[in-house]
């Protein structure tokens, strides 16, 4: 065979090679290759909002379980960076640079709290690096036409609200409603919700609005403010180590209004029972997720494997803390976006795939509760059923309702 015979067979080989359906589709976005797929994320494992640090850890321990029972997503193996930020935002920004410019990471997952995300907001939309299922209900998460690298999982803060407020004109007469709220986006965002769903003619329901720091030391101070107020419900927008001061100090000085408490601070084991069991009997909120405490999921097929999955992988956790289970189910929904991006590890298909879940059932979410979005829908989880804290556990009650059309 003749040296240019040899040079044309070689270069069709490379050609037909090419074409083959397992080479022409890979493609690879800074983070990603045959063998790995780089994940970053920032979460407060210390500072005042420190509870929530035991969703990275759960979602560190379901990515090592993808990687040891499944052999990583479509064969490679998840390298998911989990970086402290102590609810800071200037600290999420220089940890967030430092996994986009220095780390090289596909995309950021579920970096938590609406402050921290609003500091590295508009910088992860100019750098063109998805901000995926972010863990914070802000309303601005799902805002595909001006932020189109920000997508939101859990339901919304404002539609919440409207749930609340639909309970509260349903079931409670005269009512007059007190707020405590955190002094930020997060806290605004439900003021928001309240004030749409109230409107001009019952806007007089809204009696007293408290706000605090995530620096302050106590709230004891607002809490009496709120009793003094004559308030007979009380909306509860607060963050874990707050939300078991505010159970606590409300029952401690004789307050007994229908409380209801923002679904990111409703864990069993980190919030309610240090605030107190008894304390905290009564109080309403919205559930999306499962909640380990309740008795009535022990045979349900996913919550076994939670079990399991939790003595194995994630033992030093708090079976009780349904931060473990809302992290799970995060981490499951980004598992499901990236096997759907197959060989195309680009940032533009990753995006391009969390936008296109449609009726995806995620392990440990509640019946009924499915994941959907759409290039014109970042609003993954737009359902939720109301429940109440009977002492020991959360009790569902009702139908399952629609956040977006609250």
């Amino acid at each position: 065979m003749s040296r240019a015979t040899l040079i044309t067979t070689a270069i069709a080989a490379a050609v037909v090679l090419a074409a083959s359906p397992g080479h022409a589709q890979k493609k690879y976005g800074p983070g990603a290759s045959d063998t790995e797929i780089k994940i970053g994320q920032t979460m407060p494992y210390s500072g005042p909002a420190s509870a929530y640090g035991a969703i990275g850890k759960a979602e560190a321990a379901y990515f090592k379980m993808v990687n040891e029972e499944k052999g990583g997503i479509n064969g490679r193996k998840v390298n998911f960076i989990s970086l402290d930020d102590g609810y800071s935002p200037p600290k999420t920004v220089e940890q967030v640079r430092r996994l986009v410019e220095e780390d090289q990471v596909l995309a950021t997952f579920q970096t938590l709290g609406t402050p921290s995300n609003t500091a590295i907001h508009k910088y992860m939309n100019a750098k063109k690096v998805p901000q995926l299922f972010v863990a914070t209900g802000a309303t601005k998460w799902g805002d595909p036409k001006n932020f189109p690298w920000t997508m939101g999982w859990q339901p919304n803060y404002q539609a919440e609200a409207k749930i609340y407020i639909k309970y509260i004109r349903d079931n409670i007469p005269n009512a007059k409603i007190g707020m405590l709220i955190q002094n930020d986006d997060y806290g605004k965002d439900y003021l928001v919700g309240v004030n749409d769903a109230l409107g001009e003619k019952d806007k007089a329901m809204l009696v007293k609005v408290v706000t605090y720091e995530v620096t302050d030391p106590t709230i004891d101070s607002q809490i009496i403010d709120l009793k003094a107020s004559g308030a007979n419900v009380f909306i509860n927008i607060t963050t874990p180590k707050f939300a078991t001061m505010a159970i606590r100090k409300a029952y401690d000085i004789d307050w007994h209004p229908t409380q209801f408490l923002n679904n990111v601070s409703t864990s069993v084991g980190s919030v309610l029972t240090p605030a107190g069991l008894e304390k905290a009997k009564g109080v309403i909120t919205i559930q999306y997720y499962k909640d380990p405490t309740d008795p009535k999921w022990k045979d349900e097929p996913d919550f076994k494997q939670w079990q399991a999955w939790m003595k194995k992988y994630n033992p030093d956790a708090n079976a009780e803390d349904g931060f473990n289970a809302y992290g799970y189910a995060a981490a499951a929904t980004l598992e499901q976006a990236l096997r759907q991006c197959g060989d195309d590890l680009t940032r533009e298909n990753v995006m391009k795939q969390a936008a296109n879940l449609k009726d995806v059932k995620i392990p440990m979410l509640q019946p009924g509760v499915l994941v959907n979005t759409s290039p014109t829908d970042f609003y993954p989880i737009e359902q939720g059923v109301l429940s109440k804290f009977n002492g020991t556990t959360w009790e569902t009650f009702g139908p399952v309702v629609s956040a977006s059309n609250s």
